[in-house]
Parts: structure tokens; sequence; C-alpha cells
């Protein structure tokens, strides 16, 4: 016995039986419609090749925008690091001259409160420097008097007759009280053999604030520099440190001869000066190589870090990527493409095979006219339509007048010519689109004649009988013979229930009542026959 469920689950069998036969019914429109695409790509073998195409465009495109992407994230990426990079030059330098400015402070205020004090000249050097020794790549530690000779030292050395005072550092304390902290321009050192170095110093004041001289830092040039060669910047690219007014510090790739040089009218120069921080691309003045400029003003320095990768640089891995997906692209893309034409070439080839093996199933090979099949079912459609429009439908049934005694008088290969002519005649005869022309079999031809009264009908009948007669047919002998033909025609307005084949059946009555009447004749099937004999039978 079958299983029941109560009553009260009977809501969800329902939607769960409803929900099935929704998915199926979705499933089935799918079905349909996939089926119909195909079948109209197969009708249409021009959209095979014009689809691949487009598909083969978009997945360029596609490709193409990706590549795109990838380039702006390179560049965004490189821009990323290379703010980094400039933060990170930013802190040790603001950090550095931090150390170097207490290392000032406590040397200014030695002096100040404790250089005139007698004191031995080993503690007062201990006073005066030991902050200072603690400081990285320092190249020396002075005081610089009034007058700008050097009175004290942290090694202890002094040259009476070296002078400080055109230094610009010197002059810009010795001008300005309120100075404070100046880094100068880079310089060669007097004390040690020429060698680059950048001055941080801080003015010295007496005690009614008269100019005394300045606490100077000689700090290595090394120290930018190895600050600048810790970065990897690509085979192009270029980090430097600059002063606010173009004077360069430190350049990589280092060349010595740019080491204090200006760039202060270079155009690439002149956004970093007005703004704080950026980032930009621009094409150097100095090697045209176009570069990523990131840069900074250091807090509390006249000092401008910046990072400037070479566009080139950036995107050279980018570009090696963009190559392959590229080349893969247009090179899988050629192929879909030409896959794509092979197909349509090849449904267009079926399409023609086909419409030729159509053309052959639905034609006579001898007279190359329409076939019984063709007959029958251009007559049915014909039918329907004269049906639903109520008007007159016509049938010609044609018969070549004693055609078993021509073959056997002179061969089948005449008796061929003759059907040949006689088919050339019947179809010349009926020229209009919607006409039928068709080989009923043997000797016998047929003609569906949509729209056409009897009257019209018995006239193109009438046509036909006398082309035929008119053409002679040349047989293997050489001489010339006649051929005629007997008609039969039949008209009617179709009727609910009627056949279309009583048409044909009237028509066929009426040929063999033109042939009864003595061959080479048209009969219609009309309460008044009318039959019109021309020549003689033969």
């Amino acid at each position: 016995m079958r299983f029941v469920r109560p009553a009260f689950n009977g809501g969800n069998a329902q939607v769960e039986y409803r929900a099935h036969s929704q998915g199926r019914r979705w499933r089935g429109l799918l079905r349909q419609g996939v089926a119909g695409v195909a079948r109209y790509i197969g009708n249409h073998p021009v959209l095979a090749g014009v689809a691949g195409t487009l598909v083969a465009v978009a997945m360029a495109g596609l490709t193409l925008l990706t590549l795109l992407s990838g380039r702006t994230d390179a560049l965004d990426h490189a821009r990323e690091t290379s703010q980094n990079l400039v933060s990170i030059i930013s802190s040790d330098l603001e950090r550095h001259v931090e150390i170097y400015n207490l290392s000032l402070q406590a040397m200014v205020d030695g002096t100040e409160h404790h250089f005139g004090a007698g004191l031995p000249a080993d503690e007062q050097r201990a006073v005066l420097f030991d902050r200072a020794t603690t400081a990285a790549y320092l190249g020396g530690a002075y005081i610089v008097g009034a007058d700008g000779g050097v009175i004290a030292s942290q090694s202890g050395e002094m040259s009476p007759s070296i002078r400080f005072a055109d230094r610009d550092y010197f002059v810009a304390h010795q001008r300005n009280p309120a100075v404070g902290l100046y880094l100068s321009h880079p310089f060669r050192s007097r004390v040690r053999d020429g060698k680059l170095s950048i001055g941080l110093t801080r003015r010295i004041n007496e005690a009614d604030g008269r100019f005394a001289g300045v606490a100077l830092l000689a700090i290595r040039i090394e120290y930018f520099q190895h600050l600048l060669d810790r970065i990897t910047i690509g085979k192009l690219g270029s980090v430097f440190i600059a002063m606010d007014d173009g004077t360069l510090i430190a350049r990589k790739p280092y060349a010595p001869r740019d080491i204090g040089a200006s760039i202060a009218k270079s155009p690439t120069f002149v956004t970093m000066a007005a703004h704080g921080a950026g980032s930009y691309v621009a094409s150097s003045a100095v090697d045209g190589v176009q570069r990523m400029y990131t840069y900074a003003h250091v807090p509390g320095t006249p000092l401008i870090a910046v990072v400037a990768p070479a566009v080139d640089d950036v995107l050279a891995p980018w570009r090696h990527r963009a190559i392959i997906n590229g080349v893969l692209t247009l090179t899988f893309g050629a192929v879909f493409v030409v896959v794509s034409w092979l197909l349509a070439f090849a449904l267009r080839g079926k399409l023609r095979a086909q419409a030729a093996l159509m053309r052959l199933a639905a034609t006579d090979p001898l007279t190359g006219l329409s076939n019984r099949r063709v007959l029958d079912d251009r007559l049915d459609e014909e039918w329907r339509r004269a049906r639903r429009s109520g008007q007159p439908l016509s049938a010609l049934f044609i018969d070549i007048d004693h055609f078993k005694h021509f073959n056997d008088t002179y061969g089948h290969a005449s008796g061929d010519d003759a059907l040949s002519a006689v088919a050339e005649c019947i179809s010349t005869t009926v020229r209009r689109s919607v006409d039928v022309v068709a080989r009923y079999g043997g000797e016998e031809f047929a003609v569906i004649l949509p729209d056409a009264t009897a009257d019209g009908a018995l006239a193109v009948a009438e046509k036909i009988r006398r082309r035929v007669q008119a053409q002679d047919i040349l047989h293997g002998g050489g001489d010339r013979v006649t051929v005629t033909v007997s008609v039969g025609c039949a008209t009617c307005v179709p009727a609910q229930g009627a056949n279309a084949l009583d048409l044909l059946a009237a028509a066929d009555r009426q040929l063999y009542v033109a042939k009864a009447a003595g061959r080479n004749r048209v009969a219609s099937a009309q309460p008044v026959a009318r039959s019109v004999t021309q020549g003689s039978p033969s």
C-alpha cells in the first residue's frame, strides 16, 4: 500500500511540486533558446565568423584594459615605494640634524658660560665637545671666534693662519642674531685636506648680546652619500638630497662634480621648491630620462629629499608581462578568429551542399523542372492558402501525344530531347514566380496556377500547346519531327472538406477528354467544354 502524507503537509508538497515544475519549465525554455540560437547560426554561417571575431576583439579589449590597469598599478606601487623611501631618508636626516643641534647647543652653552673660566685645555675641550663626540660622520667640531679664527677644536689642533670669516655660515650668523641652526652649503675643508663637508652652526653671543663667533660641526659629505647608497632605485633612476635653494648635497648615481652644483633653474626643481611634498612625472633636463619625482622637505632643515625612479625601470616588469600576455592574446585571438571563419566557411559550404542536395532532391534531373514531391507540397500549400483567401486555384495536366511511338521510332535519346524541349516550352510560358511547373512522371507534366481563373488557366494551356507544336525536335537521323501535347484544365475555389488531389484528378480527367477528342487539344472542366484544335494530331 502506498503511503499518503497527512493533509497538513499538502501545502509543502504543492509548493515543492510548483518549484520543480517551474525549474523544469525554465530548463526547457533554456534548451529551446540554445537550440534556436544554434539553428539560427547554422542557417547564417557568417554570424559564426562575425561572432568569433567579436569575441576575439572583446578578449583583446579586456586584456588591453587589464594591461592598462596593471600599468597604473605599477606606477602607483612605485609612487608608494618612493614615498616610503623619501620618508625614511627624511626621518634619518631629521634625527641626525637633531643630534647635531643638541651637540651645537652644548658647545654654545659651554663657550658662553665656561670658556673664560680658566679651565685647563683638556677639561675645556671636555666641557665644549663632550656631546659632539657621539655624532656620526663628524669631520670636526670647532669654536670660531668673532674674527673668523679657530679658538677651540675637538682635536685640540688649531692653526692661527686659518680663517673662516668668509664662510656663508659665519657671515649669516654675524649679520643676523636670529638665524638659529644654520646648515651651510657644501665646502672644501681647510683643515682636512679639502674634504667635502657640510657645516652646521649656531651663533655664540657675548654677555651683552654682541657677536662672539660660531659653534661649528663639520659633517662629512659621506654621511649623505652613504644614506643614498643604501637605496636601490633602478638603472636609470636617481635619488638626491638638495637644499631649498637648489644646491645639491648628495646624489645617486654619484658624480663629484654634482656636489655643490645648483639645480635651481631646472624645471623639475621648481615644483619641489614651491610645495612641501608631492609626486609628479617629468623628463630630466640633464639626460632627458622620464622619471617619477617624489619629494619631501625635511622638517626643521632647508633640505629636500628626492627619490626619482625612471619610468622605464618602473614599467620594465610590466612591459615584459604585457608583451607575453599581448602576444598570447593576439595569437589565441587570431587562432580563434581563423577557426571561427573556417567554421563559418565550412557551414556555408555545408549549407550550399545541402541546398544543392535539396535542389537535386526537388528537381527532375532530365528536364530541370520540379519533381513530384515538390508538386505535392506546393499544391497542398497553395490549396490551403486559396482556401483562406477564397481565391481560385487552377491546375493543368499536360501529356506528350504518342510518346511511346516516338520513343520506339526515334530512340530513347530523341525521346529525352523531346521531354527537355517540351519542359522548356512549359517553363518559358509559365512565368509567374508563384506558379509551379513539375514533371509528373514519364511524359506527363503538371502546372499549378494560384489565383488563376478558368479562362486564365485555359489561355495559359493554349499558349503551351501552341509553343510546343511550333517547336520541331531534331532526332538522331537528322530529320525534324513535330511533337504535340494534350492539356487538361481544372479550376476551383477550395472549400472545407475538399482535397487538393481532387483538383489534379479533375485536370487529369480533362486530359483524357482532350486525348479522346483527337489529341493536340486543350480541354477544361467548365460547364461549357472548350477545346481548340490546331494542326493535325501526331
